[in-house]
């Protein structure tokens, strides 16, 4: 009798375990909640998902990152011509292993999309969300990415994203496009033995 209690006990919570419950809900306030209990009558926008299994903090950072990719995505803006600056702040994404889009800034339509965005040209450009940080800096990069719950450095593993090939078109500063040949035409003789020129008829 006193070995059957603690098999009981385990096999309920393993059956509590896969029974679990999460609820995504708004408050009257406009703000977001995850329980694993009921949502009170006022919440709004009730939502119940499956709970992530056990086994700790990382069997859960899969649910964690993608909650915050949907609420906080992350876009990197970069240049062509951008090198050590645009590398760095990359590697910090993939190093914690944080998913992102990369635009590159090279046209008028790039410029102007950075512009609006983030009030100037600068790369790199961080966008999480819609928090901006001008230039890199690993502090700072940080500091977004822990306000937007993405998950710890370390626990994800890391990313291999590599910067995108140039756009077609682009040219490097200081870099002309190859002129088109052209058929040139022959050239004349000159002096007082070269023929003259057909005489035109005056009307």
């Amino acid at each position: 009798m006193m070995m059957r209690a603690p098999i009981a006990v385990v096999l309920g919570l393993i059956a509590f375990a896969a029974s679990a419950q999460l609820y995504r809900w708004t408050d009257e306030q406009g703000r977001v909640h995850i329980t694993d209990t009921p949502p009170p009558a006022s919440a709004k926008n009730v939502q119940k998902k499956a709970a992530p299994p056990a086994g700790g903090a990382q069997a859960q950072m899969p649910y964690a990152l993608a909650q915050a990719m949907k609420d906080f995505p992350v876009t990197l803006y970069t240049a062509p011509n951008c090198k050590a600056p645009c590398a760095g702040a990359r590697n910090a994404l993939n190093k914690r292993g944080v998913p992102f889009k990369e635009v590159q800034v090279w046209d008028d339509d790039s410029s102007a999309e950075l512009q609006r965005i983030s009030g100037g040209n600068d790369v790199p450009t961080l966008v999480v969300g819609r928090s901006v940080h001008r230039g890199f800096e690993q502090g700072a990069y940080d500091a977004l990415l822990d306000a937007a719950r993405y998950p710890q450095a370390g626990v994800l593993p890391a990313r291999a994203q590599a910067a995108p090939p140039p756009p077609e078109g682009y040219a490097a500063p200081g870099e002309r496009p190859a002129a088109e040949p052209q058929e040139s035409e022959p050239a004349r003789p000159l002096g007082p033995y070269a023929p003259k020129p057909p005489p035109q008829n005056k009307k």
